[in-house]
């Protein structure tokens, strides 16, 4: 039923666009970090009307940090892909099969015929040695590339933490959605404030230069729509991750309504500075 039932109509319905508060891009960070924060698994136990696990790469390859699925919101079926905050610490983090096994899901919604819908939640990719040998940074270009040119509609959530390449191989899509309080960075604050004030100290003004939180993204053309908090994801997991898959499904039944043609063209304009072949 879950590649072979309609699409509902509801699914046409936009979320509400209430006002989004002006706060300061630390409090999102600090709020993205709360341990309670709902991520993919709460979105797929409240908002998705059906689902079917998947995993592994084909390779005989696993990573806990990223969970596959075939799944419905509003009765919409598409394939997810996204970061799982709660297979990640600081000593577990997304490694190459994490990104392998992305681009398997990637080929999955191509095969079938079926929108991809990619969760962003990550505190970053690993830094290891062994992370490097086994071809992370190869992988984060192939993502990239592979989501740049896939032939299906394509729809990236930033949830909560967007650190690094490991959230940037899941962000160019047709529509990126990101919640009120999702960042994203190509290092953490933390990490900037190191480099530039040899402490982490000015992690907040960092934050705030960098121009990494929802409101900052959405005035510079990175995201599309931000999804509200009321006042925070954490405080309200039900009604924010429903939130969230109406969202999901809007964007779907207005994607599915655009010729392949011109989505694929508008993607590849859109992201054409990524170096991406045309």
């Amino acid at each position: 039923c879950v590649l072979t039932d309609p699409p509902a109509p509801a699914a046409a319905d936009p979320i509400p666009s209430p006002e989004i508060p002006d706060v300061p891009a630390w409090q999102s960070v600090m709020l993205s970090r709360r341990a309670d924060r709902p991520g993919i698994r709460q979105l797929l136990r409240h908002a998705a009307t059906e689902q079917v696990p998947l995993s592994g790469t084909g390779q005989g390859e696993t990573d806990k940090t990223i969970l596959l699925s075939l799944a419905r919101f509003r009765g919409f079926p598409c394939i997810l892909l996204g970061q799982d905050r709660s297979g990640q610490s600081a000593l577990t983090t997304m490694g190459p099969a994490a990104l392998r096994e992305a681009r398997r899901g990637m080929k999955l919604a191509e095969e079938l015929q079926l929108p991809l819908v990619l969760v962003i939640d990550t505190l970053g990719a690993s830094l290891s040695k062994e992370a490097e040998e086994r071809g992370l940074a190869p992988e984060i270009a192939r993502c990239i590339a592979d989501l740049v040119t896939l032939k299906t509609p394509t729809v990236s959530v930033l949830l909560g933490q967007g650190t690094g390449g490991g959230a940037l191989a899941l962000l160019p899509a047709d529509r990126v959605l990101a919640a009120q309080n999702g960042w994203l960075a190509p290092l953490p604050p933390e990490g900037a404030s190191a480099i530039v004030h040899r402490d982490i100290s000015h992690a907040p003004e960092m934050a705030a230069a960098q121009g990494i939180r929802s409101l900052d993204l959405l005035r510079d053309g990175v995201i599309d729509v931000i999804i509200p908090e009321t006042p925070d994801a954490a405080d309200e997991p039900v009604e924010f991750s429903k939130r969230v898959g109406a969202a999901i499904a809007h964007e779907l039944f207005v994607l599915a309504e655009e010729s392949d043609t011109d989505r694929q063209s508008s993607r590849i304009a859109r992201y054409r500075n990524l170096g991406v072949p045309q």
